[in-house]
């Protein structure tokens, strides 16, 4: 659909991106998840950027914004399973001044577009799963049309950092769109974009 995705793009994620991702982040975006990186550098988000890709079953995208050419966001298909004609979309994180925006909205439908009309076999089931205190997660997930399953108790324990000095176990939330749902899901996310 014409005027769909013109905000953004998604690009293999590279260590070229790591000074834009450092730009574009902030220490709070990493309060629910596990995915700040070790150092707050441009060699942090380097390795970071490494440590992503390297990850088996991960396939990892820099989201970058159409108009200025940087990143200001990361974002993978993560958790593939072929052979169940399954995975999760995950990792993802978007700098503050994106979100609430037309940005994740966009990558989200490009991702689903992929997993469902283009990877062979095509998926059946795409996940995507959250802490449970992140709200603002939970509100975006569910914004996209996909089903709430339910939380898996205790199932991660976020790491020791200088914001989380002791480490805790946290309860996460999982969501689904399956095959059959699609066609609800990307009608709404293409009229949700038009509007914007």
């Amino acid at each position: 659909m014409p005027g769909v995705t013109r905000a953004i793009r998604l690009e293999p994620l590279e260590r070229r991106h790591a000074s834009d991702l450092l730009a574009a982040a902030s220490k709070d975006l990493f309060v629910h998840t596990m995915q700040a990186p070790s150092e707050w550098s441009e060699h942090g988000f380097e390795r970071d950027i490494e440590w992503v890709r390297s990850l088996p079953g991960s396939v990892a995208y820099a989201i970058v914004l159409t108009e200025t050419g940087r990143a200001i966001g990361r974002t993978t298909f993560m958790e593939i399973k072929p052979e169940h004609r399954g995975l999760e979309i995950g990792r993802t994180w978007i700098g503050r001044a994106y979100q609430s925006t037309r940005v994740n909205p966009e990558a989200k439908y490009l991702m689903l577009r992929h997993a469902f009309e283009s990877l062979t076999p095509t998926a059946i089931r795409v996940q995507i799963t959250t802490n449970i205190t992140n709200l603002h997660s939970q509100a975006a997930i569910e914004k996209l049309g996909a089903v709430k399953e339910g939380a898996m108790r205790k199932s991660r324990i976020l790491p020791v950092s200088a914001e989380r000095p002791i480490p805790e176990v946290r309860d996460w939330v999982y969501y689904s769109i399956v095959d059959d749902e699609w066609a609800r899901v990307k009608a709404g996310l293409e009229a949700r974009l038009a509007a914007r």
